[in-house]
């Protein structure tokens, strides 16, 4: 795999060693959902298994199945042809096609304290899926922070960083396979080393305790690396200008000052001199 380019956010925190970068916490507002008001519109986005067939039209009264949300929408679909045919025109009732379900949260047992966050399942569902997928067959257990600086964020989920004086850490990624799409049910890939499909759609910006995909300034090369914000690092948005682009994909809700205090430790070009393991991540 390529050696992956730490991509600083400030430009005296440009890395010349050539490590992948990741960034993080305080997201900037959802972005708005247009809700699906026809039926021609929910017949269209189950044909492109659109996510917003799960972002939009929540109601707050509990969660449907992706099942019937797609029942939903061929029902009304097939609704609307029927009456099309039966009547010369289309139906101009509005679809409540999804209820969603509360996002995921991740609990990360430390060798320093735990901390909770967030899982952006329902803004970046091919992203948070990867992550999910990970976390959940152990990949990150015994892995340990190989980048850590002050005031900017913490690196972590390298599987070279087994070994926490790998001098390799930062190049690593997971193998090659497919993973479940947590939101549309589809079968997403890894491929060229662990990399998965770049998801540069929600507007959510790099801010303190938010938690941030890793890559090496190429595009669709992220894999399981990812870095903690301890500090506002809106200029590593997707969106925002210059060559970092990192999606955030969660968010720090319990425990920010266990990163905060992973970021102050000694380190010896970055890396913490008393080795900072990962015991767990579990989702609920």
């Amino acid at each position: 795999m390529a050696r992956l380019t730490f991509a600083a956010g400030l430009a005296l925190l440009q890395a010349t060693s050539g490590n992948a970068f990741i960034a993080g916490p305080v997201s900037a507002p959802r972005a708005t959902v247009a809700p699906v008001t026809s039926a021609s519109e929910a017949e269209a986005l189950l044909e492109a298994k659109s996510p917003r067939l799960i972002a939009s039209n929540a109601t707050g009264a509990g969660a449907l199945g992706l099942g019937l949300v797609a029942g939903a929408a061929v029902a009304l679909a097939g609704a609307t042809r029927r009456s099309s045919a039966g009547q010369g025109r289309r139906s101009t009732a509005s679809a409540e096609v999804v209820a969603r379900k509360a996002n995921p949260t991740a609990t990360f047992e430390t060798t320093m304290g735990s901390f909770k966050a967030e899982i952006y399942l329902d803004r970046v569902p091919i992203t948070a899926s990867n992550f999910i997928d990970l976390c959940t067959t152990g990949f990150y257990n015994g892995v340990h922070f190989h980048r850590v600086i002050p005031g900017f964020m913490d690196q972590f989920g390298c599987p070279n960083a087994r070994d926490p004086n790998a001098r390799n850490a930062g190049q690593g990624g997971p193998p090659d396979g497919e993973f479940k799409n947590l939101v549309t049910g589809a079968t997403e890939r890894r491929s060229n080393g662990g990399n998965i499909k770049d998801e540069n759609i929600s507007r959510d910006t790099n801010a303190p305790g938010t938690l941030s995909m890793a890559n090496t300034g190429q595009p669709n090369s992220g894999g399981s690396q990812f870095f903690l914000n301890v500090n506002n690092n809106s200029n590593l948005d997707w969106f925002a200008p210059g060559p970092s682009k990192h999606p955030v994909f969660g968010k720090i809700i319990e425990g920010m000052d266990i990163a905060v205090a992973i970021s102050k430790v000694p380190t010896r070009n970055d890396n913490p001199k008393t080795p900072i393991m990962m015991k767990s991540i579990t989702i609920s």
